[in-house]
Formats: structure tokens, C-alpha cells, sequence
């Protein structure tokens, strides 16, 4: 499982030149089973001064205009400057140097990804650590027409306080939010479907077993999240997200409602650069 986890954060690498679209869904269902809210988007990613870049195609079927495009584009990608600056200074890099990296276009980074691109660290929403002792192995199973592991993961450590606000408060020590997260932790469990030979994940799932501890169950009551990942292979020994599905379903008074979020990336395709040169006649 070391070997796994390890893979899952370099495997991106192996590639650098590709281009993919996106399919982003979200639904709201009533007790009666009817659609209350629904949305679809379409996107598609490419790289530019170093980072995939995420640009809007369409909206519930209708085109989004030039000028919108372009300054959604922009303010994506000043979104993530900001992050690789905060990142930059966690790591105790000098501000100065992360404006250089961000702001500095050249061609290396015109040519290779040298930041985990944004889809990537989305897909990998649970940032689950190896934990000894806490995997179990299931069985064999077959996924796709291969040959896998199925592995339980029963965490203990899945939900935590983020560093930024543990270093903050490190003096602190609130007993319910730490009771909070220990009951999390409890219930939740992470199924992972591996390749053995290549130490890949294929799919993996994330459900909460019961949810009864959270508070106010008078007035609103979770009964069910579950989230599933799913990798493909667009090029040969290259693993790239390929789905997320999120379900959660709740109750009020009126009866339930459950909602669903699913995102697809698609088409994988190399960007081949070419160039083009053209002599006038006469020269």
C-alpha cells in the first residue's frame, strides 16, 4: 500500500503534452423523486506558462461566450498563482521566488507540466495516508477485464485538522472538534481496487457507514455519503482520473432529498506543437 500511495502522486509525470475535456453534472431530487435544481457544464483543460488551464465550453447545452471564456480562463489561472504562492511560502520558499516561477513564462514550462495539474488533485479528493495495520486485504476481483485487489481501508487518521490551522492553534486543543473528527474517522470507509503489477489504483470508494452522531438530527438528517473515483489509462502505462460520482442523501420533515455530483474527464489527446514557416516568392 506504500508502493500504491506513492504511485498515485507521481504517475501524472509520466506524460506532460496532453489535452482533455470535461463533463460536469449536479442534480437536487425532492421526496417525490423530481428534479428540483440541475445544472450541466462542459469544459475543456489545457496547459499554458506552466498550468492546466480550465476553460468553459458550454452550459446546459448553450455556448459561453468569447469574452466570458477568456476571462473565466484568467481568473483561473490568477487563482492559482495565489495557490502556488501560499504553497511556496509554506515550503519556506521567498515570496520574490514564487513570483518569479508563476510570472515568468518560458519555454520548459510552456513544454512540461511541472505542477500537479488541478483535475488531478480533485480526483484524489481523500488524501488518504498509509496507516500499518489499518488495510485489510478482501479478495480478487476483476475490474474492466483486469485482474485486481480489492483493499479496505479503515482509517483513523482520514479526517484531520488542516496544518495551516493546527500550527495557528497548536496551543489549542478544542475537545469537540477533535471528538468530531475520531467519530468521522470511525465511520468512514475507503475500498480501493488495485493493479498489483503496476501498484495502481483503479477505482475507490468512500462511504460513511452512519452518520447518527452529527448534531441536530431533529431538524436535518444525513443518511448516506458515498463517493467513488475512477482512473483510466488514455495512453499506455499512463493513469489519468477518468470520473468522480458524489452521493449524499438527506432527510427533513417534508422527506428526503438526495443529491448528485458527477464529473467525467474525456478525451485524452497528445498537443502536438508544429510549426509552420513560410517563404515569400522572390527571396
Amino acid at each position: 500500500m506504500r508502493q500504491v500511495l506513492e504511485r498515485r502522486d507521481q504517475n501524472w509525470t509520466k506524460l506532460q503534452q496532453y489535452v482533455l475535456d470535461e463533463r460536469e453534472r449536479f442534480e437536487v431530487r425532492g421526496p417525490t423523486g423530481a428534479p428540483l435544481l440541475g445544472e450541466r457544464r462542459d469544459y475543456t483543460w489545457f496547459l499554458r506558462d506552466g498550468f492546466f488551464v480550465r476553460s468553459p465550453l458550454r452550459v446546459n447545452g448553450a455556448a459561453v461566450s468569447e469574452a466570458d471564456r477568456r476571462s473565466y480562463e484568467a481568473d483561473f489561472i490568477r487563482r492559482a498563482k495565489e495557490r502556488e504562492r501560499r504553497r511556496a511560502a509554506a515550503n519556506g520558499r521567498e515570496p520574490s521566488e514564487a513570483q518569479d516561477a508563476d510570472d515568468t513564462p518560458d519555454v520548459e514550462a510552456l513544454i512540461r507540466q511541472s505542477r500537479q495539474p488541478q483535475f488531478v488533485s480533485t480526483a484524489y479528493f481523500l488524501r488518504f495516508r498509509f496507516e500499518p495495520g489499518r488495510y485489510a486485504l478482501v479478495g480478487r476481483e476483476s475490474l474492466d477485464g483486469r485482474e485486481v485487489l480489492r483493499v479496505e481501508y479503515y482509517p483513523t487518521a482520514l479526517f484531520r485538522e488542516p496544518r495551516q490551522r493546527a500550527d495557528a492553534n497548536r496551543r489549542r486543543d478544542d475537545p469537540a472538534d477533535r471528538e468530531m473528527r475520531r467519530l468521522m474517522n470511525k465511520v468512514s470507509l475507503v475500498t480501493l481496487w488495485i493493479e498489483p503489477g503496476a501498484h495502481q489504483i483503479l477505482r475507490y470508494t468512500f462511504d460513511n457507514v452512519a452518520l447518527d452522531f452529527l448534531p441536530s438530527q431533529w431538524l436535518a438528517r444525513v443518511n448516506d455519503v458515498s463517493a467513488t473515483m475512477t482512473m483510466g489509462e488514455p495512453f499506455p502505462d499512463v493513469w489519468l482520473p477518468k470520473s468522480i460520482d458524489i452521493a449524499v442523501s438527506g432527510s427533513l420533515a417534508v422527506g428526503q432529498f438526495d443529491l448528485q455530483y458527477g464529473v467525467e474527464y474525456y478525451d485524452y489527446r497528445r498537443a502536438d506543437v508544429g510549426s509552420k514557416v513560410i517563404v515569400p516568392d522572390g527571396r
